[in-house]
């Protein structure tokens, strides 16, 4: 007997309908099984238009296709999936999250937010707001029942509603998650949520591609009942598709802030060379020019200038030389030293002089005896210690590359959200998991004093079963390796606040830097600059393009 997916491939009645083509506001899909001649539906896809991703699905005979336009197209390296929605689905308990169509404008804006976070290519918003009552289309969001705030979004396409199809079919596009939402299941409950929604309609499947090697997925919707189904897709060699056809990347396993380097030189014909996998060290080169970096750090970037970053000190007196705003601060010294500078202050910052990733430091120390534990604990990573003046604000991280502001994000510290049911502890152990998964193991909430001593100040203890819904802060430091999120506010970014970082890194003499500022708001001209990192973390801005702008640098005369 034939599997399931054999069966289904090959008895597909002929639409109703002929050639048809669907906009989707990030590309058109090819309904290939609607066109009666392979050239018609080359032609139709090499007519794409620039910055927009076409997809021809369902093509039957893709090897014939390829043989016709072998430079100018590629097959998509992605499985098909299919559920069957005769079937039960299964049942959710009442997540605190609601998944409802999308309504607004204020939607569609959070939409492709989450699709900016993915690197997917964005839709305009007129387009999303034409089609709510347009039944070929099925936009789905995900709110945070708290907040109202949107966490992910699917889209559904009515195979019947678009073509007539005889099939009854229907399919799945474009989920996305915001990494840094604090719930997990939202994707699973999309997934499901649009599955009832076209299964009241009538329709026999829902469709879905996902790339071959994005094996926590597949685990996922097999797990949810789908299977593979043999259907294939072509797109065009263009630039966002770059990726997929470019060849493989390098076999070194890179993180993050490396790797976003490295898929940026690679999309520009610049080769690399992986050094040192672990450390982030890679040799760029093209044409005559050949750079190291690690990450985001270059030979461009002196000796000296990284020097002045890594001292505190030094980078607090150059800045202040510079009649730029910076808080209080001195070396901690005796016991009675120091609570002369919490006198004075009324609250302090504990930080080592030298480090990175927050570790050994300490925020809103208002007790002479935690001073000292936390100046204790500093010590474990630098000999010399600061205590410096704390100051109310939001954590604002702005991004200068070459002199130029690239990008600006508010960092706001870990936090869970009660359920009624598990302790902080656990809560906190949850949340870390989801916060690992998302950053591919850059960020986690630490369980240390630290910690401890955020949910002891809270009123709570790490046994306490958190009220469900309230929100409690566990790190007062917003780093996005102690468990951290980010929040991109680059058009929202004060004049004065952009003129300060670039004066910064010009009297540092750095040609990129991430500063670290606290202000009342990123849309006010309030602040003070309390670090500066030689080496900051490219890819926790996107979609700012860091990377493109960091590659102009290193290879001007390749500047896009």
């Amino acid at each position: 007997m034939l599997p399931r997916s054999e069966i289904v491939a090959r008895h597909q009645p002929p639409p109703t309908q002929s050639d048809i083509i669907l906009d989707c506001g990030w590309g058109r899909l090819l309904f290939a099984q609607t066109f009666a001649d392979g050239e018609a539906l080359l032609d139709a896809l090499l007519s794409e238009e620039e910055g927009r991703r076409d997809i021809a699905f369902y093509v039957d005979d893709p090897h014939v296709l390829l043989s016709r336009r072998p430079q100018q197209i590629f097959l998509d390296p992605s499985h098909t999936y299919r559920l069957d929605l005769h079937r039960e689905l299964p049942e959710e308990r009442d997540p605190p999250f609601v998944i409802r169509p999308l309504e607004s404008l204020a939607d569609a804006e959070a939409l492709n937010h989450c699709y900016a976070r993915r690197g997917m290519v964005e839709v305009d918003r007129d387009f999303l707001l034409a089609c709510r009552g347009d039944e070929r289309y099925l936009h789905l969001v995900a709110c945070d029942a708290a907040s109202g705030e949107v966490v992910g979004t699917v889209t559904g396409i009515d195979h019947e509603a678009a073509f007539g199809d005889p099939e009854r079919g229907s399919s799945l596009w474009c989920l996305a998650v915001d990494s840094q939402a604090p719930y997990p299941g939202i994707g699973v409950s999309l997934v499901l949520d649009l599955a009832r929604r076209l299964k009241a309609r009538g329709r026999a499947f829902v469709d879905l591609s996902v790339l071959y090697d994005n094996k926590e997925a597949i685990a996922l919707y097999e797990k949810l009942g789908f299977y593979p189904v043999q259907r294939f897709a072509l797109k065009t060699r263009n630039s966002i598709n770059e990726k997929l056809y470019i060849g493989p990347p390098p076999e070194e396993t890179l993180n993050p802030y490396a790797r976003i380097i490295v898929d940026e030189a690679r999309r520009r014909g610049i080769a690399v060379e992986i050094l040192d996998a672990e450390g982030g060290f890679f040799r760029l080169t093209h044409g005559g020019r050949s750079i190291v970096c690690r990450e985001s750090l270059s030979e461009l970037t002196t000796a000296v200038a990284m020097s002045r970053c890594d001292d505190k000190a030094v980078t607090h007196r150059i800045l202040a030389g510079e009649g730029l705003k910076v808080p209080a601060q001195q070396k901690a010294g005796t016991p009675e030293e120091n609570a002369t500078f919490l006198q004075k202050h009324g609250r302090v910052v504990v930080k080592p002089l030298r480090g990175e990733q927050g570790q050994g430091v300490a925020v809103d120390l208002q007790r002479a005896t935690d001073v000292e534990a936390a100046v204790a604990t500093a010590r474990q990573h630098c000999d010399t210690v600061l205590l410096e003046q704390f100051v109310e604000g939001q954590d604002l991280r702005i991004i200068v590359i070459n002199f130029q502001v690239v990008a600006a994000a508010v960092r706001r510290p870990a936090e869970v959200i009660g359920t009624g049911r598990h302790s902080v502890a656990q809560l906190i152990e949850k949340q870390s998991r989801r916060r690992e998964a998302a950053t591919q193991g850059e960020s986690h909430i630490p369980l240390d004093e630290e910690t401890e001593r955020c949910v002891k100040a809270a009123g709570h203890s790490m046994e306490s079963v958190l009220p469900e819904g309230e929100t409690l802060v566990v790190r007062k430091a917003a780093n996005l390796h102690t468990g951290g999120t980010i929040h991109d506010v680059t058009e929202q970014l004060h004049p004065e606040l952009e003129e300060a970082a670039v004066q910064a890194a010009r009297a540092l003499d750095i040609p990129v830097v991430g500063l670290d500022f606290l202000v009342p708001s990123p849309e006010g001209s309030d602040y003070v600059i309390i670090e500066a990192n030689e080496r900051p973390g490219l890819a926790n801005h996107e979609p700012a393009p860091t990377a493109q702008r960091f590659m102009d640098l290193l290879f001007p005369h390749l500047a896009s």
